[in-house]
């Protein structure tokens, strides 16, 4: 249904009314959460980012003058210079307990403590400890060099190196006096630092980090490990844009950031923060609406499809069963391939139901003839024996015969003499010679008869069916058409005529029973070169007539034998001669067909005391059906010629030929077993129970060799084996091979070339 075009149509139509309103919602909310949300996302994400980075700076301010504050303390004032204070136990202690103080008031510092330059240098870390290491007092002088009263450095107490991992606020005091001697230096929590600045970026991907004024990497998100490719990627976007703040999009291994910057104003220099957060973290909810809302709408627009499908179905159903009435299932789908308008599918099969009903109607009238014509060969043959004989009254009466109150009249008519048309046709042409005669016979009957049909059996025989008024007898008429046709088809063709003259059909259901009382009525026909009439109604008196048929015995005795000896001329001779004693006092055909199966009987029988065996020979062919199919004489001479006499002849040449290597295969055996002995052509001859020219003949024929030949290369080749594998003397190996040992050195350089002894000599080297 789907493939219609009409039908396409009108669920496309339903599907996009239906649509319409869901596709419209989805797009606003699209719209409004896929664009506007995800903007405002955006936007609230770098306001919380500069009220966050905002809070950090603040935290940064408030331990800047948290120590500032601590470093105006009396405490630290110049007096510390001219102190002892290995022996000012009390004010050490004092200095000790103030620095725990400033530690404990800033969150974010890990440790405190305080340097002092003098004689002999002395820091509190927090305990007061004096300095012996030579590098770290000069780390420490590094600082004090610094021409700055307040700064950020990365120094460390337990190196005394600047540019450690550790960020500390140094202070130089006393912070009034142009010559300080000492520094107080507060060092910065790294982990804390690095949690508070993850509240700029709380996502497990993305981070941030602090740069100093000379683009310096201070402190970062992920702690104190080193700077990833991220960030070192973004520090160099950040550096190249050369603006103080700002916020812009970075691709990062197939993934989008936001990356946010800005500055933090610290005493004696500036900071640099930079936040950098995934897209996909923070436009999360949005997506997750947006997923939502696309679930709702193909929700939505499923149902819409199922709901205008459901309603395509029902609208369209009528004219799908018009399209499936006129079409068929199985043609529809053919159709709608080259159209889809259903419409226009209705009108092309409305006009070809019209058209293929007029064809049919054409070629109906054209074929009711053969469709006559087959239906009598079934009636004639039998195939229509289950039919009462008022069904097949109805099938006549449709097929346009006139059957009420009427006798049926069955004529068959056989052709022979096929065999004398040499030169007007070839074997083959039965067919054509039966069609031709078929033609004649149809035109003589039309013109004699109201009702008559003509059956062609292909094979020079032919039927008539007359349909006569019921109770009048068999007219004169029907004899006179058979003279006529029997004259017109032997003027025309140059063939014989045998016409037989069946008893009338009083219903249709005889009509088989009298057509083959007519087939086998011409059986009866004289087997001469004339035409015949044979009718059924005076067949009783042609069966009076004495014509005693003579069987040629002796005939059939000459045949047998001349097959046993194999004179194979000599038998097609006499076969002709047989045929013609049977034809000499005017037999009939089933005379002769009785005696040629007599004639083929006895030459079965005589092969069978020869011990062969005729189903072996003849592939169980049926020769007497091939027989009984043959009704010209000449015919049935090439018959008996080819298929049986040539056939037998081959089977006794072979089996003569199998005896011959039989006799061989025996004489060689003997003098395999025989050759030291005295032996001949003659006691081989007797031992094979033949005759010695026989045996000389047929023993050059099966091996290539004469006898004389064959025993000496066997008594040599014996020799041979003896003089090679033996240490016997020649004399007595001469004996072994059937030699006198004079003549057996003559005989063996005759055929070696050498001496028996030389032979010796020669294999043993």
């Amino acid at each position: 249904m789907f493939k219609s075009k009409r039908f396409r149509n009108n669920w496309i139509m339903i599907l996009l009314i239906s649509s319409i309103p869901g596709l419209i919602f989805g797009g606003f909310i699209y719209w409004l959460a896929g664009g506007r949300l995800e903007n405002e996302l955006l936007q609230m994400h770098n306001k919380q980012i500069q009220l966050r980075a905002a809070n950090i700076d603040e935290q940064f301010a408030y331990l800047e003058t948290s120590v500032m504050h601590w470093a105006f303390d009396p405490s630290f004032s110049y007096s510390l210079a001219s102190l002892t204070l290995s022996r000012d136990f009390e004010i050490a202690r004092n200095m000790t307990q103030t620095l725990a103080n400033m530690k404990g008031a800033n969150p974010l510092a890990l440790e405190t403590e305080l340097f002092l330059e003098g004689a002999a240098p002395v820091r509190f870390h927090p305990q007061y400890e004096a300095i012996t290491s030579a590098v770290q007092i000069e780390g420490y002088r590094d600082l004090l060099a610094i021409d700055k009263k307040v700064f950020w450095s990365q120094h460390t107490s337990e190196s005394g190196f600047p540019r450690d991992n550790a960020l500390s606020l140094m202070v130089k005091i006393p912070e009034t006096n142009e010559n300080p001697f000492g520094v107080i230096a507060v060092r910065l929590n790294t982990e804390k630092v690095a949690k508070l600045l993850q509240t700029l970026a709380p996502y497990t991907d993305g981070g941030t980090f602090l740069l100093e004024e000379n683009g310096d990497r201070l402190l970062s998100s992920s702690g104190r490990g080193p700077a990833s490719q991220l960030d070192e990627a973004i520090k160099s976007e950040v550096l190249a844009r050369k603006t103080q703040s700002g916020s812009f999009l970075f691709e990062w291994n197939e993934a989008t950031y936001t990356v946010a910057f800005g500055t933090m104003s610290r005493v004696g220099t500036t900071w640099t923060y930079v936040t950098a957060s995934p897209i996909s973290a923070i436009t999360k909810p949005v997506v997750f609406i947006s997923q939502l809302v696309l679930t709702l709408s193909i929700g939505m627009l499923l149902l819409a499809f199922v709901l205008s499908w459901l309603a395509s179905r029902r609208i369209y159903s009528p004219i799908a069963q018009l399209v499936n009435l006129l079409t068929g299932k199985t043609g529809i789908a053919a159709l709608r391939k080259e159209q889809n308008d259903d419409f226009k599918i209705i009108e092309k099969e409305w006009l070809n139901l019209t058209r293929e009903s007029m064809t049919l109607q054409n070629k109906l009238e054209e074929q009711l003839p053969h469709l006559k014509e087959g239906f009598l060969l079934q009636l004639v043959q039998g195939y229509l024996y289950s039919y009462s004989e008022q069904a097949l009254l109805e099938r006549m009466r449709n097929f346009g015969w006139s059957v009420d109150n009427r006798q049926y009249a069955m004529l068959y008519i056989q052709l022979s003499g096929f065999e004398n048309l040499e030169g007007r046709f070839s074997s083959g042409d039965e067919g054509l010679v039966t069609f031709a005669a078929a033609n004649i016979t149809k035109e003589l009957a039309s013109s004699r008869f109201e009702q008559a049909e003509v059956l062609n059996f292909h094979d020079l025989s032919i039927g008539i069916l007359i349909i006569l008024s019921e109770g009048i007898e068999k007219p004169e008429v029907i004899r006179t058409f058979s003279q006529e046709l029997t004259q017109g088809i032997h003027n025309t063709l140059k063939m014989y005529v045998s016409v037989t003259i069946g008893n009338l059909a009083l219903s249709v259901v005889h009509v088989p029973s009298r057509f083959e009382e007519a087939m086998q009525a011409s059986s009866r026909r004289r087997f001469e070169s004339r035409n015949q009439i044979i009718d059924l109604e005076t067949l009783d008196e042609l069966e009076k007539e004495n014509h005693e048929i003579h069987y040629p015995f002796a005939l059939e005795r000459e045949i047998i034998q001349a097959i046993r000896v194999g004179h194979n001329e000599e038998a097609k001779q006499l076969i002709q001669a047989f045929m013609d004693e049977l034809l000499e006092r005017g037999a009939k055909v089933i005379d002769i067909q009785q005696g040629n199966l007599q004639l083929l009987g006895s030459i079965l029988h005589a092969i069978r005391l020869a011990n062969l065996d005729p189903n072996r020979i003849f592939k169980s062919v049926n020769l007497y059906e091939q027989l009984m199919q043959i009704g010209d004489p000449l015919k049935m001479i090439a018959w008996f010629h080819d298929k049986v006499i040539s056939t037998i002849m081959a089977e006794l040449e072979s089996r003569s030929d199998a005896q011959m290597k039989k006799t061989v295969e025996m004489t060689m055996i003997y003098l395999q077993t025989n050759y030291m002995k005295d032996i001949s052509l003659d006691s081989c001859a007797d031992y094979a129970g033949t005759n010695t020219v026989a045996l000389s003949k047929v023993f050059k024929q099966v091996s290539g060799k004469n006898f004389i030949d064959y025993l000496t290369e066997l008594r040599i080749g014996k020799a041979k084996e003896l003089l090679r594998d033996t240490d016997m003397k020649i004399n007595d190996i001469a004996e072994m091979a059937g030699y006198q040992p004079s003549y057996f050195n003559r005989i063996f350089k005759k055929q070696e070339g050498i001496t028996p002894s030389r032979y010796r000599e020669l294999n043993r080297n």
